[in-house]
């Protein structure tokens, strides 16, 4: 690589691992929040769901603009609001200015995942993304690792705060070096404009949807989740008849590839995301290990899958990407069948052993996954193209936590995880799994049927 190059990597790659990293440490700083603040428990929820939400609705939109723009100049843009307002979490003495500033550093984050990939793919050739993919891929699990180990820790000695501090000051650093070695841009999409009205029906839709996914079980969440589909619905209508569209129709429509692996994606994280919610749980509830236990057994899939994620990348750029990726799913889905067998008496190492498992069947999907999506299209369309992968990601994540919540209160009935028995809570989880490991088991088809990467992206049409 030569120094640029690197330079590019580094600050990249750090801007991957610092979102998952704030993600996963926050959720162990909870219990102090909510005890600072003397807030509810809907209002401490908001603490992580104004990170998502925003995050959620601003990644597509960010990529359209930074196609537009230049991936660059929105990145550096990015770092500058993701910083300002991870600091002002850490100052602040109100519970509402606190949410707003997640919200807006969610905003932050967004631009970064938005741009972050395809500054990759405009610096390294076709040889090489694979393997930068991977390592960027590869710092998002290891952020979601040493998220609550670090964050369990900083929270225990310095106070939630510090977790803000620390990683404020990290994306200070980068921030200095991204404006002072990232140079600029090469690749702008030509004659192309922002189209606002669907941004704003976009923004709108999955912010019913997140919202109402929350309140799942109320009718009022009912509502917003049907209000939500059909704004969706609306908005992907729209799409097709508009000159700029904030999502590109037309490429699921005639690209194979890129749609496919989108679809891949979007099935993937749907099936995987909610395991360490229900497993926390269930170590937690049925194994009665510490929260700080349970998080030391739960980091077995995201470590094998930061040293995997690399290796599966590099791989990605010698044989067809879309073998590893089906072999992947078809590992996760084995996986999740897996989990669902468990009950009160399986043992500590078959738990670790069984994420371990499901932690390689990911890092052969994703990273492989990630560099079909980023070759599948023209550089103009990079910024596009990542924040659609990365909105793959959140809206997978969403429709994950969904389902398990649905399980949750089709059995609960309205009691705590607390209330109900064990025997109970056992027979949610199986159910939970059983039908994730189905719907990764469906997603193989799209991995597989999406077409050969290195001969069918030659000949695309973006």
């Amino acid at each position: 690589m030569a120094r640029t190059q690197k330079t590019v990597l580094l600050v990249v790659t750090l801007t991957s691992f610092i979102g998952p990293f704030i993600i996963s440490s926050v959720n162990i700083a909870l219990p102090d929040i909510e005890r600072y603040f003397a807030i509810d428990a809907i209002t401490l929820s908001w603490v992580i769901t104004s990170f998502l939400l925003s995050s959620a609705i601003f990644l597509l939109p960010m990529g359209k603009w930074a196609d537009i723009k230049g991936v660059k100049s929105i990145f550096k843009q990015g770092t500058v609001v993701f910083v300002v307002f991870t600091f002002l979490c850490a100052i602040t003495n109100s519970s509402t200015i606190l949410i707003v500033a997640r919200f807006l550093q969610g905003v932050g984050a967004a631009m970064l995942m938005a741009t972050g990939p395809a500054i990759l793919i405009s610096e390294f050739p076709v040889n090489q993304r694979g393997r930068v993919l991977g390592i960027n891929v590869a710092a998002v699990y290891i952020g979601l690792s040493v998220g609550p180990l670090v964050g369990g820790f900083v929270t225990y000695y310095f106070g939630w705060q510090g977790i803000f501090w620390i990683s404020g000051m990290l994306g200070l650093s980068v921030m200095l070096v991204a404006f002072l070695f990232l140079g600029e841009d090469k690749h702008k999409a030509p004659q192309s404009r922002m189209d606002v009205w669907g941004a704003i029906i976009y923004m709108l839709a999955l912010s019913c949807l997140v919202y109402g996914s929350s309140k799942i079980t109320s009718l009022q969440g009912q509502i917003l989740i049907g209000l939500g589909v059909l704004l969706i619905i609306g908005f992907l209508f729209y799409q097709t008849k508009v000159s700029f569209p904030v999502f590109p129709t037309h490429l699921f429509r005639i690209n194979k590839l890129f749609a496919y692996s989108n679809a891949a994606a979007l099935i993937n994280y749907s099936a995987t995301f909610a395991i360490v919610f229900l497993l926390s749980l269930y170590l937690q509830k049925i194994q009665h290990y510490s929260p700080r236990e349970a998080g030391s057994i739960l980091i077995a899939q995201p470590v094998v899958m930061a040293l995997l994620s690399p290796l599966a990348g590099y791989l990605s750029d010698r044989m067809e990407p879309r073998i590893l990726a089906s072999a992947g799913m078809a590992i996760c889905s084995l996986g999740l069948a897996l989990l669902a067998f468990i009950g009160a008496d399986t043992s500590t190492i078959t738990i670790i052993g069984i994420l371990a498992f499901i932690g390689i069947g990911f890092a052969l999907f994703s990273s492989p996954n990630m560099n079909t999506i980023m070759s599948s299209v023209d550089k103009t369309k990079s910024g596009l193209a990542s924040g659609m992968a990365a909105t793959m990601r959140v809206l997978g994540q969403m429709a994950s936590m969904t389902i398990a919540t649905a399980i949750f209160a089709i059995f609960f009935k309205g009691e705590s995880v607390e209330g109900v028995s064990d025997l109970l809570f056992i027979k949610s989880i199986h159910y939970a799994f059983l039908a994730f490991a189905f719907i990764c088991a469906g997603g193989i088809y799209f991995s597989m049927a999406r077409g050969r990467m290195h001969t069918d992206n030659e000949n695309r049409i973006d």
